[in-house]
């Protein structure tokens, strides 16, 4: 594997340097049920805060990534390609080949008290998901949490992840001192399409139930509704049952992207389509036969029907790159009983 390459994209000038060296690798698998067939590759990372490329679409300048690889096994993930620069398998070798930054919180906290940084936006979860199932073992998001949280730095995540709610009360000291954006991705709500596309992740409705919980401890939260995945989940029954669920979960907004097929992703997705949806295959060919993204009449219509739904019941749109100040009251009125946070 080439470690010296380990970075979010390709690196220029003086910032070529490998961000660790070989020799500060741990290769460890453990024999559990929920990690078998899996490897981490523990690494002392030198760099943890990436500036977003300026040709990027993101709406973003800084992102914090504490892992590389991810265990949910989505088919379409963009992220994918970014495996081939380490000499990994961007397929089977991105869900289960994970680089852990093990010290991803004690970087981020020397960083921010730099005084080149001038406390700008960090987003997380928008490479891979920090909260993937090997967050509950290495624990890594609630030093992150923390460090941002003691500098007033204001950031956003976005995650598939149930775990987030594990951290629920450092988000909320997080929130009281700085801006604080969570969203959670749920792109569809239907169980057997979930159960092909996604299969490493949390069932939608617990993703939702995850929004619930935010929002009922003051936690404002919305859904990107992604990606909805042509001819298999943009039927209007289908986008209706899932603004319909995100609107009962009580999410502040609903915002919809529709699937894009990045070089790295669209090898793995085209092929796992031609093996359970052959039919489609040619479909897809013309539809992306532009590059990564579906044609803009496609998308804008996609964008109108969710939104027309979403007022419909009730909520809107999030502007993008926009993070909301979620403000906890200092004395919040006591609850009627204990609450059980359901992680699962």
């Amino acid at each position: 594997m080439r470690w010296e390459n380990l970075s979010d994209g390709p690196r220029r000038g003086t910032a070529d340097a490998a961000l660790f060296g070989a020799d500060a690798v741990t290769t460890r698998v453990f024999d559990t049920p929920e990690f078998r067939g899996i490897t981490f590759h523990e690494i002392r990372a030198k760099s943890i805060v990436n500036r977003v490329p300026g040709a990027s679409r993101m709406p973003f300048e800084w992102t914090v990534n504490p892992y590389r690889g991810c265990t949910h096994a989505c088919v379409y993930c963009f992220a994918r390609k970014t495996h081939s620069y380490l000499d990994l398998d961007t397929g089977l070798g991105f869900d289960s080949q994970i680089v852990v930054k093990v010290n991803a919180a004690e970087l981020l906290r020397r960083q921010l008290a730099s005084p080149r940084w001038h406390g700008d936006h960090i987003a997380m979860g928008t490479n891979v998901d920090c909260y993937q199932r090997a967050e509950g073992r290495y624990r890594l998001m609630p030093g992150i949490i923390a460090a941002l949280r003691d500098r007033g730095n204001p950031f956003s995540i976005l995650t598939k992840g149930t775990l987030i709610l594990r951290d629920l009360d450092l988000l909320r000291q997080a929130a009281a001192v700085t801006d604080v954006g969570i969203s959670v991705s749920v792109g569809f709500v239907d169980e057997e399409l979930w159960r092909t596309v996604e299969p490493g992740t949390p069932a939608p409705e617990r993703r939702l139930d995850a929004v619930r919980t935010l929002t009922e401890h003051g936690i404002g939260c919305g859904v990107l509704m992604a990606p909805v995945i042509p001819f298999l989940g943009d039927h209007p029954d289908q986008l209706r049952a899932t603004v319909r669920a995100v609107a009962e979960s009580g999410a502040t907004s609903v915002t919809p992207l529709v699937l894009h097929l990045r070089p790295g992703a669209r090898e793995w997705f085209m092929a796992w389509l031609g093996r359970h949806h052959p039919h489609l295959v040619r479909r897809y060919e013309r539809l992306y036969a532009e590059g990564a993204y579906a044609p803009k009449w496609y998308q804008r219509r996609i964008t109108r029907h969710v939104h027309e739904l979403a007022e419909e019941f009730g909520i809107g749109p999030t502007r993008a790159g926009v993070a909301r100040r979620i403000r906890v009251p200092e004395e919040p009125e006591p609850a009627a009983g204990p609450t059980q946070l359901t992680l699962l």
